[in-house]
């Protein structure tokens, strides 16, 4: 774990849109190297920075019956309840984007994937429980990189919808 507060480290954190959009909002974040491992999702990335899973939120796209599409954030250790979320959204359905076309509508590679400064705007939907941590971790922009910040922050820089959509 490499956490930057300015000054010197091992690697640099990349700049990112994401990151770009935090600090243009002020917001207060911490950046977070690790090994990315192909496939390893937030297990990995949990165990690299020393953190719980639960704590580390993965950024999905989806997209719902007519591909219109949508962002949820869910807690690293569930999974998400597509037809519970399609219920809750007002959608028909709702299923994960092909990786091409989630990387299409985000901007970032799957992998990567944040919910900050994505190249389309996207509704964002997120685990209701996720806003009673003390400190969530999200993808910065990049493989490997994930951003500290307080739950409450989300709030200040996205327009987001809270929902209950979790399975275990």
């Amino acid at each position: 774990m490499l956490p930057r507060k300015g000054g010197t480290d091992m690697a640099k954190a990349p700049s990112t849109n994401a990151t770009r959009l935090l600090k243009q909002a002020g917001i207060a974040y911490t950046e977070h190297l690790y090994r990315y491992e192909d496939h390893g999702g937030t297990r990995v990335s949990a165990r690299e920075l020393g953190v719980d899973e639960h704590a580390v939120i993965k950024t999905l796209v989806m997209e719902d019956e007519t591909g219109a599409p949508l962002i949820i954030l869910m807690h690293g250790d569930r999974e998400v309840s597509t037809k519970e979320l399609a219920r809750q959204v007002g959608a028909k359905s709702v299923q994960p984007c092909r990786p091409e076309v989630a990387n299409r509508h985000s901007g970032y590679l799957v992998g990567g994937t944040s919910p900050l400064g994505t190249r389309k705007a996207m509704p964002v939907h997120a685990e209701a429980t996720i806003f009673d941590l003390d400190r969530l971790y999200l993808n910065g922009g990049s493989r490997g990189f994930l951003v500290g910040l307080d739950p409450k922050d989300l709030d200040r820089v996205l327009e987001v919808n809270r929902v209950s959509v979790a399975l275990a």
